[in-house]
């Protein structure tokens, strides 16, 4: 009997991972709960256990592949079922390429395009690393296609001469669609066929893919591939690898092919250019770029801004802070004030707690609230769950909790799903005003500015007051100006007058 082993739960408006290392190969002793391999999100690294006891089969979704949620990884073997791997497998690909050859001048092979990954049916050409006429080896790289997650090398099914392009460069291709054409040779190409099997083209270039972790840790410190020592299989460099390779100058400036770049640049005097250095976006920071403009071209996107005077609360804080700090073990922050404030107006504004599903509203009944984190690898946003329901002391330690856990990078994948409205600070970076950006598929983020002190006409006087610009960003398919209006004036006065939240007003 086999077993899946499946992709995750990946998190709120999470829906693909990549495929960072395998820890096993085919034909491997696994344990209940053993490591199989690593996936990657934008947002945090998640470890994939064994389901069963028994051994590894077929690996569905290779190192670099980009999967969903729930998508087909790999296959385990149980103890005793027949379909379990031989020790033979391992040897069958070299048995392949071997049988090749011989089948003659006759034979053709067609080049078609690999599985693209879930949810995508079309790549775009990037670049061929070989011209009509060139021989080839088996598993030697023909041609890079590029899709809008991933760049996917295409290796030659088989060792000959490569007859024919089909897809020129900058030419877009379907899933499965035909590449190229391979006619077999004679007994002069069967030599080059081991070198492809090391990892290394005939220039010397690698042609092992590396984990993605890697590559973005080696853009994150300037590495290139040739200065880190690739310990994983066929050299394969890992993160580790680069890890312990440590700081090195940025590599050598690289130019992006024209599939990837969206608009040309415009030229720069020879001066500036010897000045500059160009680095690869990381998985990371594309994923970011993709998905916020994602947000602003799905959603009416609009923001009203407010200011609160802070002066109550500050008050407030410094008459009880020693008293609650002593009872309850941590300290009296802001947050809870926010969050609290936040949670009385979206019982007031259904519809800012609210999203759309298809053609309904989905009103929800709780407040789940989301409060982004900065960490050193990005913004997280782990998530309070029926906040609504709690006092400010349990808020404040949940909150310190999840700081905690996102700078050790351990927060799980189930402390930042189902969110259903977020809370934003900026101020704590120095912001004084910004528009925040929704977090799909939530229809209102609160942006938190810095506090700074300002002229105001207090009962026909000026005084200097701490205060505070707020800013609500919506959907406007969903909330009129309004109920957003109607939000934000609600925080303010809670802000403004701490005492309406002990009285639920």
């Amino acid at each position: 009997m086999s077993t899946e082993v499946r992709v995750p739960t990946l998190g709120e408006s999470v829906s693909e991972a990549t495929v960072a290392t395998w820890f096993k190969k085919p034909g491997d002793a696994v344990a209940v709960d053993e490591m199989l391999c690593e996936l990657e999100t934008d947002k945090v690294t998640v470890e994939v256990p064994s389901p069963v006891a028994g051994t590894l089969g077929e690996i569905v979704a290779a190192e670099g592949e980009t999967v969903g949620a729930d998508a087909l990884l790999a296959m385990i073997s149980e103890p005793g079922s027949s379909d379990a791997p031989t020790p033979a497998a391992p040897v069958k690909p070299p048995e392949k390429a071997a049988a090749k050859p011989e089948a003659g001048p006759a034979e053709t092979v067609d080049v078609m395009v690999p599985a693209l990954g879930e949810s995508v049916s079309e790549a775009t050409v990037a670049s061929w690393f070989k011209k009509p006429g060139d021989t080839v080896a088996v598993d030697e790289m023909l041609c890079e296609l590029e899709t809008d997650k991933v760049s996917v090398e295409v290796p030659s099914p088989a060792a000959g001469v490569l007859s024919e392009i089909l897809a020129e460069s900058g030419s877009t291709v379907a899933a499965g669609g035909k590449l190229a054409v391979i006619s077999g040779e004679a007994d002069g190409v069967k030599a080059s066929a081991p070198q492809a099997e090391t990892g290394k083209s005939e220039g010397g270039g690698r042609d092992v893919e590396d984990a993605p972790s890697a590559k973005k840790l080696m853009a994150e410190k300037g590495l290139s591939p040739d200065q880190v020592t690739g310990t994983g299989r066929d050299g394969r460099i890992m993160k580790d690898d680069v890890q312990k390779a440590g700081s090195a100058p940025a590599a050598a400036p690289t130019v992006p092919t024209p599939a990837a770049q969206q608009a040309p640049r415009a030229p720069v005097p020879a001066d500036d250019a010897a000045r500059e250095e160009r680095v690869k976006m990381t998985r990371l920071r594309q994923t970011i770029a993709r998905r916020l403009k994602e947000a602003q071209n799905t959603a009416a996107m609009l923001t009203t801004y407010n200011e609160a005077d802070m002066g109550g609360i500050m008050e407030l804080r410094n008459e009880y802070k020693d008293q609650f700090e002593k009872k309850h073990g941590v300290k009296m922050g802001f947050m809870s004030f926010f969050v609290k404030a936040c949670c009385h107006a979206l019982m007031e504004v259904p519809e800012v707690n609210a999203e759309i599903d298809g053609t309904d509203v989905v009103y929800k009944n709780y407040v789940h609230m989301g409060v982004a984190v900065g960490t050193p690898n990005g913004l997280v946003v782990p998530v309070l769950r029926d906040a609504h329901k709690m006092g400010f002391a349990e808020i404040e330690k949940r909150i310190g909790a999840f700081g905690k856990s996102a700078r050790d990078g351990k927060l799980t994948m189930a402390e930042m799903q189902g969110g259903s409205f977020t809370i934003s600070n900026g101020g704590v970076y120095g912001s004084l005003m910004s528009s925040p950006i929704l977090n799909p598929p939530q229809s209102g983020i609160l942006g938190m500015h810095k506090i700074q002190e300002r002229p105001m006409v207090v009962k026909g006087q000026i005084v200097a007051r701490p205060m505070m610009y707020l800013a609500l960003s919506y959907d406007h398919r969903i909330v009129d100006g309004k109920g957003a209006v109607t939000f934000l004036v609600r925080v303010k006065e809670a802000l403004e007058d701490p005492r309406r939240l002990l009285m639920d007003l």
